[in-house]
């Protein structure tokens, strides 16, 4: 999913990356010279930054002579610019990218990524992650994800869930809900008594992600997530889900679920003012999982979205190794390291989704349920990734059409725009 909001932090907290990491990040090695270039675009101080942090340490320890030079980027930086520079002498040998079919699928379709199939068999990995969390890492000819050929291996999942501020419920005499009808319920006690119960971003991801969630709601079965992600039947963005998720949409707006201010908000500022106390709830994903567990001072608890049949989410982000790459045994020997047990355990202790951790070794019990709740999702077949990835520029159309909702757009206008867009960038 495109996690824009973080951009920002992670801008800077990258620059701190790249001196944290110098030890391990060279331009040299020793006698040997050998070099591994690594890309990734994770904070230093996050549950994926550390534990790759320790498995760059375990690489080195494991191979004497080679060093790892990891190189700061940008979310965005990456996006944006992996067509090209995959496609040059500067790609590095191994990094983490985006999955879905605008993202990783088009890199594999055009022929960018390094097929690896056969050491996802060779060294177990299919083994551990499980098929729900397999289906990002795999695709078509046509770069459509759930194919038969894997083009990344993730070493962690990601899902929605719902921030609940416990102060703020106590204090109003609120129930934190356990059905979509508390759900309603519950914002409306926050709404009569002056306070707008969700935080929002309308400018980046948050907003799109509410009416998604409110469609898969009222979604008839998997066949329907499959159609609009997979291209399995043609989607009518006209249907009653997607009709009930954009106007309920439009309705929580009216009803000050959700502050009409916050179309031009951006998730960051959304995210920080949750944790800062001014909003009893927050539905956003689990990488803000580890921020909410430092920064907030108050008591919290998380769940996901009440009464879901299917909620946002998928695999976390890829490794991939592009075609290019001068050291591809060692990028694969790097990943491995990060499907360890050492690696994995760490990554769930820090508040991450580990895929193959052991279960016994995630001692805290908010981060126990976090993972818990992940694994049931992914065994259920309940993950249905996320709206913006079907079609290239897709998150862009989304972010337009929501925040036109927000500003008194028709909800079905919004969706036709949608329809075209996505009907214009479906594969040929």
């Amino acid at each position: 999913m495109f996690k824009a909001g973080r951009s920002a932090a992670l801008l800077a907290a990258l620059a701190a990356a790249a001196l944290s990491l110098s030890a391990c990040g060279g331009d040299g090695g020793d006698s040997d010279g050998k070099v591994l270039k690594l890309w990734h675009y994770e904070a230093p101080d996050s549950a994926m930054g550390a534990a790759w942090n320790e498995a760059i340490k375990e690489f080195e320890a494991a191979h004497p002579g080679v060093k790892v030079k990891f190189e700061e980027k940008g979310f965005e930086q990456i996006q944006k610019t992996a067509p090209m520079v995959l496609n040059s002498k500067d790609a590095p040998d191994v990094l983490e990218y985006n999955k879905g079919n605008a993202t990783a699928g088009m890199l594999s379709k055009q022929g960018l990524l390094q097929d690896l199939t056969p050491e996802v068999t060779k060294r177990g990995w299919d083994k551990l992650i499980s098929p729900g969390v397999q289906v990002t890492a795999k695709y078509d000819a046509k770069g459509t994800m759930g194919g038969d050929k894997w083009y990344g291996v993730p070493n962690y999942g990601e899902y929605l869930q719902v921030y609940y501020n416990k102060d703020l419920f106590k204090k109003y005499g609120v129930q934190i809900p356990t059905t979509f009808a508390e759900l309603t319920a519950a914002m409306d006690k926050f709404v009569a008594k002056g306070v707008t119960p969700l935080t929002n971003a309308g400018a980046e991801y948050m907003a799109q992600q509410f009416v998604y969630q409110l469609a898969l709601d009222k979604a008839p079965d998997r066949s329907w997530v499959d159609a609009y992600q997979r291209y399995t039947a043609k989607p009518d963005f006209k249907d009653a889900a997607w009709t009930a998720g954009a106007t309920t949409f439009a309705n929580w707006v009216k009803k000050g679920y959700i502050a009409k201010n916050s179309v031009s908000q951006k998730a960051e500022d959304a995210g920080v003012a949750f944790m800062g106390g001014k909003f009893p709830m927050m539905f956003s994903g689990s990488w803000w999982f580890g921020r909410v567990a430092k920064e907030a001072k108050f008591d919290w608890e998380t769940s996901v979205w009440p009464g879901a049949k299917m909620t946002l989410g998928s695999s976390g982000n890829l490794w991939v190794v592009p075609k290019g790459s001068k050291n591809k045994d060692l990028a694969y020997d790097f990943i491995d390291i990060t499907m360890k047990k050492k690696v994995q355990n760490m990554l769930g202790n820090l508040g991450g989704i580990p895929v193959a951790a052991d279960a016994s070794a995630i001692t805290d019990p908010k981060v126990k349920k976090l993972t818990d709740d992940f694994t049931t999702l992914a065994q259920n077949n309940q993950l249905a990734y996320y709206p913006d990835w079907p079609v290239s520029g897709f998150y862009d159309a989304w972010v337009a059409q929501t925040q036109k909702i927000m500003n008194g757009t028709a909800p079905g206008d919004a969706l036709g725009a949608l329809q075209k867009t996505y009907d214009d960038g479906l594969p040929k």
